[in-house]
Order: C-alpha cells, then sequence, then structure tokens
C-alpha cells in the first residue's frame, strides 16, 4: 500500500535490533505513520534522516560511535523542521536537559512510555514537545533552580515584555496554555500568539526549548507581574 502524502515519517535509530524491530512492527499498524527507515548508530541516522526526508526520528540514547545527543543535535541544525525524540532507559536530568539543548522535542522511557510513543511522534510532527511524566517533575525542579547563565541581551531584548511574561512563566514551570492565561488574566488565544512570536524572534522550535531558554537566561527568576508593558 502507498503511504498517504500527509503520513508522518518516522525514522527509528538504535543499536539494538530488536528493538528497532519491536518499534517498526507498532509503527507499521499505526494510522497515519510511515517508516521511513532505520538506523543502527549516529552517523547512519544523520545520513538517512537527511536522504528520507525524515518528520520525525526516534533516537536512542547511547549508541557506539556517536551519542543520540550528538546525532540530534545535527539533524536539528540541518533540518529544523525535523524533530527528534529521545527513546532510551535513561532516567537522568542531565540527559534529558542535554537532549533538549540539542534541539530534541521529546524524552520518552523505554518500556515506561511505551504507550505514550503513538501520540508523541504525532504531538513532535505537529510542533509539541513531550517529556516523560517520570523526568518532567525534576526536570521543572531543575529549570527553577538553575543557575542562570550571563543573560543575552540581544536576544531578550527581542522580546516583547507581554511575551517575556509568558516564558517567564513556561520556564517557572507552569507549561499548560490555560495555566499561563489564568496567570496573565489574558485569553489562551493571547497565549497562543506571544508564544509563537517568542519561538519565532529567537529561532526556537518548541515550547520545552523556550522554557529552557528562559531558565537559561534567569526569567524563571523573574516575577512576571513585575514585568511593565508597552503594548
Amino acid at each position: 500500500m502507498t503511504a498517504a502524502a500527509a503520513d508522518i515519517g518516522v525514522l527509528i535509530v538504535d543499536d539494538n535490533r530488536t528493538v528497532r524491530r519491536g518499534i517498526r512492527l507498532r509503527l507499521e499498524n499505526a494510522s497515519g505513520i510511515r517508516v521511513a527507515g532505520e538506523a543502527a548508530n549516529g552517523p547512519d541516522a544523520i545520513v538517512r534522516a537527511r536522504a528520507e526526508n525524515a518528520d520525525v526520528v526516534l533516537m536512542d540514547l547511547h549508541m557506539p560511535g556517536m551519542s543520540g545527543i550528538e546525532a540530534t543535535r545535527i539533524i536539528t541544525s540541518e533540518n529544523q523542521g525535523c524533530r527528534v525524540i529521545l527513546l532510551t532507559s535513561e532516567v537522568s536530568d542531565a540527559f534529558v536537559l542535554d537532549a533538549l539543548e540539542a534541539g530534541a522535542s521529546g524524552y520518552l522511557l523505554k518500556g515506561h512510555d511505551s504507550d505514550q510513543l503513538l501520540p508523541v511522534i504525532r504531538g513532535a510532527a505537529a510542533g509539541t514537545a513531550t517529556i516523560s511524566p517520570r523526568v518532567a517533575p525534576r526536570l521543572i525542579r531543575e529549570l527553577r533552580e538553575a543557575r542562570p547563565l550571563p543573560a543575552a541581551p540581544d536576544e531578550v531584548s527581542l522580546l516583547t515584555a507581554a511575551e517575556t511574561r509568558v516564558v517567564a512563566l513556561l520556564s517557572s514551570g507552569v507549561t499548560a496554555t490555560e495555566e499561563i492565561a489564568r496567570h496573565l488574566s489574558v485569553s489562551i488565544n493571547t497565549v497562543r500568539s506571544q508564544t509563537a512570536s517568542a519561538l519565532r524572534k529567537l529561532g526556537l522550535s518548541d515550547r520545552t526549548q523556550l522554557a529552557l531558554w528562559g531558565a537559561r537566561n534567569g526569567l524563571q527568576r523573574r516575577d512576571p507581574s513585575s514585568i511593565r508593558t508597552n503594548s
């Protein structure tokens, strides 16, 4: 059967053939998803992602020769439209942060999050980032407590005060659009518009990347209500 033009092309990357086969069998039975190919290591993943024009890459974290994080960094820098989901057994805040900084749009745990694989693939293709609920609470704490790097004033100044308030809440762990709207007493559509504008100005791909950027620049330490707006 020929795949529909709208099907999400998924590249499976894992050095374990059995794991790749298990994922392939699951994806081949899923509506709206096609397997674009497989790779057993980072360098091959980079080549295949480029050749197959993959929409989503399921990336193992630990592979010989090149880590999944390094491969993710190269793939996302070459094609910002390609989403990478780290699929691993490693429960580590440091790895999650490294993966997000490398451009990953998701971080799932093998086995524990297997029932979330298909919706996360579909969400990633639509621009939504997902972090395993098993590591998300610790990641939020890390974002809250992170010692910010020296702020990049040129980048921070790109945002309006209204956009900065949204990013400040995202960075503090308030991630639901409805909750942000309630905190700021604005509409959900306004939050979505300000988030999209901030992503565009900063050249970031999703809300998780935006939250991480804000934390690295200390925005999570600001009181959103104290940020003045001129618009």
